[in-house]
């Protein structure tokens, strides 16, 4: 071990472990710290339910992570990450038996919206096609670090992007259109009156389009293991079930690299107040299932998509947006679901399956939203509760034990709500600086935000060895 490391990381999720990757890739000597057993993060894999059920207890469908500009750019693959692709990514279904689909092809996606939107919905993608390289790379960027690479692309879904769900939806004229726009939207957990919500909207559609919504082999578990088999390969050390609780507890270092919420970092580093107006949101109930079978989805298209969004109208969608966001208990929740048995089924024993689902709450919750839930899908999957062996129930405080940066079971490390949206966590030149010239923070409190994509790490790292670099010379 070196008297003195270049930088130390301290949390082992995605970004941590990006952040020690770019900086090791760079011949600086690293060593990550995790209070957990295992690296991961909000990308684990564990057998909550039975033995042999496999499920992700956070993250766990990857759109963002199959086309993040960060993980391309490693040689992953040789560490066991391999993506694995449902028939459809998305699926929204209807009661009555139909569903709008997010399809791989924007012909199938228009045509599941009807002959009135169908149009509509290929003038809007149509601009960007094509462009996911360039577009990955601007939109998960921070806007602190020079210019776009496709200056006008950026520009025109910029114009897009920074509208509210509810202008975009207004573009269309049937429910199909209007109810998968809001869906796509809900994934911000936000109103669809909400500044920007439309870009996460429109950004997880062109990713369908591009690269898909793929779940890895075996778990997200895989994404992190292959990141730490690459971080020790660099020379890199990690030390897991190791809680750092002061600055002082760690070993010399040029730098430090926080995966932690702004109050950790805060109370760690001896910050104070640093962050006292970082604001946090809402929260998720989240269900994992080991079922006897597949999901008895009505609507033939959700029996072979990947995500499943449950609760099919704008309307409903946005009421429970506004629900979880003013601390009202779930009555008709949304709910995002997943069955990566589908296309995994080393996920569960032979003819079983795994399946999650997760509706929004207020953050910091205590209540127990499972009936609402399970009512809520048996309305497109009647029979639904006749297949469930066991199942695995998380709310907000469960949440926040198992990850400490999910502050009241806030699984996006911070609002998505007003300039917090934009500029977070605080206004600073280098958002990934604090008031500590050695410590920096790389969570997903940072731009470009939440997801497992790694690019909040990717971009921290390039603060922490411009910093070292300007200090060696």
């Amino acid at each position: 071990m070196p008297s003195m490391f270049d930088a130390v990381v301290v949390g082992a999720g995605p970004n941590g472990l990006t952040a020690a990757v770019e900086l090791a890739r760079r011949g600086f000597a690293v060593a990550l710290y995790e209070a957990a057993d295992t690296v991961g993060g909000g990308a684990r894999t564990e057998e909550l339910t039975l033995p042999g059920f496999r499920h992700d207890p956070c993250s766990a469908v990857h759109p963002l992570g199959v086309g993040s500009p960060a993980f391309t750019a490693m040689p992953l693959a040789r560490y066991g990450l391999e993506w694995l692709h449902s028939e459809l990514p998305m699926a929204h279904p209807f009661p009555d038996g139909t569903a709008a689909v997010l399809s791989r092809s924007v012909g199938e996606t228009a045509m599941s919206l009807g002959s009135d939107d169908a149009g509509t919905y290929r003038r809007l993608v149509a601009p960007f096609l094509g462009k996911w390289d360039t577009m990955a790379t601007d939109f998960l960027r921070t806007q602190w670090d020079g210019f776009p690479r496709d200056p006008v692309t950026y520009a025109r879904y910029g114009l897009l992007a920074a509208q509210p769900a509810a202008l975009l939806a207004r573009r269309f004229r049937g429910d199909k259109a209007k109810g998968m726009v809001a869906g796509l939207a809900a994934h911000a957990i936000a109103p669809m009156t909400g500044l920007a919500t439309s870009g996460i909207g429109l950004i997880f559609a062109l990713a369908a389009h591009a690269v898909g919504w793929p779940v890895p082999r075996g778990g997200s578990q895989a994404i992190s293991d292959a990141l730490a088999g690459y971080l020790q390969d660099l020379g890199g050390t990690i030390h897991t079930g190791v809680e750092v609780k002061r600055l002082d507890e760690l070993p010399p270092a040029r730098a430090y690299v926080f995966d932690t919420s702004p109050t950790a970092l805060a109370r760690i580093a001896g910050l104070g107040s640093a962050y006292r107006d970082y604001r946090y949101g809402p929260s998720v109930f989240k269900i994992d299932y080991a079922l006897d079978g597949p999901v008895p989805w009505t609507a033939e298209a959700a029996r072979r998509a990947g995500t499943v969004h449950v609760g099919p109208t704008y309307r409903e969608i946005d009421g429970a947006m506004r629900a979880a966001v003013g601390g009202s208990d779930p009555s008709v929740p949304f709910l995002i679901t997943a069955q990566p048995s589908l296309v995994d089924p080393a996920r569960a024993p032979e003819g079983k399956h795994t399946y999650w689902a997760y509706g929004h709450v207020p953050n910091g919750w205590e209540g127990d939203a499972t009936d609402v839930v399970e009512r809520q899908i048996e309305r497109f999957a009647p029979g639904f509760r006749d297949l469930v062996l066991a199942r695995a129930v998380a709310g907000p405080p469960q949440l926040a034990a198992h990850n400490a940066n999910y502050v009241g079971g806030d699984i996006g490390c911070g609002a998505f709500a007003g300039l917090q949206t934009l500029i977070r966590p605080k206004l600073g030149r280098v958002p990934y600086e604090t008031a500590h010239p050695a410590v920096f923070l790389c969570s997903s409190a940072t731009p470009p935000g939440p997801g497992v994509h790694g690019m909040s790490g990717h971009h921290a790292a390039k603060a922490v060895w411009r910093r070292l670099r300007a200090v060696r010379y």
